[in-house]
């Protein structure tokens, strides 16, 4: 097969390259060329996706079985991918988002046929009207397109937390390891699931070329699921210290955010802070082969090993280190009043 990645470097989608590439599929990358693959076998085409003219160029006379754009983000990126590829692969795969899924939901159990609606973050809803505008194409002018819905997706370079600053996850294990209390949102018992990056690609891979996946939404996510408490408690255990948690309403943490250069109304009204319950039953009936190979607790620890033994990501953030003391002493105020 020749596949096209746009992108194909990232969280998601490095792990899908380096599985292709080993197979021997005839894979190329599109990008800037900030971050090589290093890879043998893969194909790099270096150009800026934004710039339509200068990509059109570099792929002139090309065609594929399948184009996947890992870095669209609106319904403009897509229209632009469109003109570029419509009538130029046989598939096309759009990677959107579970965090489209309706907030607050009306059930806990979310399968592809969920409402898509989030009123709370606009990343969420900018997935949504690019999943519209492929489907409008498909139905109409027969455009090949797939829609994959990822949940929370995550490597060994970055610990899945609920709450962290712009520099990533790394301050919140800085603060265990003080034996400093870190925030988790409401009382900690709220279910999610995390899918370590080789798992995802795994099911990705299934859908590649999959006729059967064509105007199809797709949600690839393991089936296993944890509390935000027993996330944390991992994470703690992983690094050889006590957990020392202080739960926060996630209404508050909003609030709090937005007065200190945080928003975390999206990433918590508009996702975190409901419990979640993911059918991937279509998965399995489109791809027979897919299953967890690594556990919540296995990636988790993996995760925090890995990040304590490789000093570039361990980036310190005072900033946000300073907002959770805030935050925590503003709770610890509140408390006293009634004590």
């Amino acid at each position: 097969m020749k596949i096209l990645f746009i992108g194909g470097t990232g969280t998601i989608s490095m792990a899908i390259t380096r599985q292709i590439a080993a197979a021997g599929q005839e894979l190329y990358i599109l990008n800037r060329g900030n971050r090589l693959t290093d890879l043998d076998g893969v194909h790099e085409i270096h150009a800026d996706i934004h710039n339509e003219a200068q990509v059109k160029e570099k792929l002139q006379g090309m065609k594929f079985d399948t184009v996947a754009d890992f870095i669209a983000f609106t319904v403009s990126d897509l229209e632009r991918d469109f003109r570029l590829f419509s009538g130029r692969t046989k598939q096309f795969i759009f990677i959107s988002s579970a965090s489209a899924y309706q907030k607050p939901p009306s059930d806990f159990l979310i399968t592809e046929s969920t409402p898509l609606i989030n009123p709370y973050w606009e990343y969420s809803r900018n997935k949504i009207a690019g999943e519209e505008f492929l489907m409008e194409k498909y139905r109409n002018e027969g455009f090949p397109v797939t829609i994959v819905r990822p949940s929370h997706t995550y490597d060994e370079r970055r610990v899945p937390v609920a709450v962290h600053g712009a520099k990533g996850s790394y301050q919140v294990l800085a603060r265990m390891l003080a034996g400093k209390p870190v925030i988790i949102p409401g009382d900690g018992t709220t279910f999610w699931t995390l899918t370590f990056n080789t798992d995802f690609a795994a099911g990705f891979i299934g859908l590649i070329g999959n006729p059967r996946a064509l105007g199809q939404a797709v949600q690839i996510m393991v089936d296993e699921r944890m509390s935000w408490n027993q996330i944390y408690e991992i994470v703690a255990d992983a690094l050889g210290v006590k957990l020392s948690a202080v739960h926060i309403a996630s209404d508050f943490l909003g609030a709090a955010g937005k007065q200190n250069q945080y928003d975390f109304t999206g990433e918590l009204i508009g996702d975190k802070a409901y419990p979640v319950l993911f059918d991937i039953s279509k998965l399995k009936r489109l791809v027979p082969t897919f299953r967890q190979k690594v556990t919540m607790q296995d990636g988790l620890r993996k995760a925090a090993v890995y990040i304590m033994s490789h000093s570039e990501c361990r980036v310190p953030d005072p900033d946000f280190d300073s907002w959770c003391d805030a935050v925590i002493k503003a709770r610890n105020s509140a408390l006293r009043l009634f004590s």
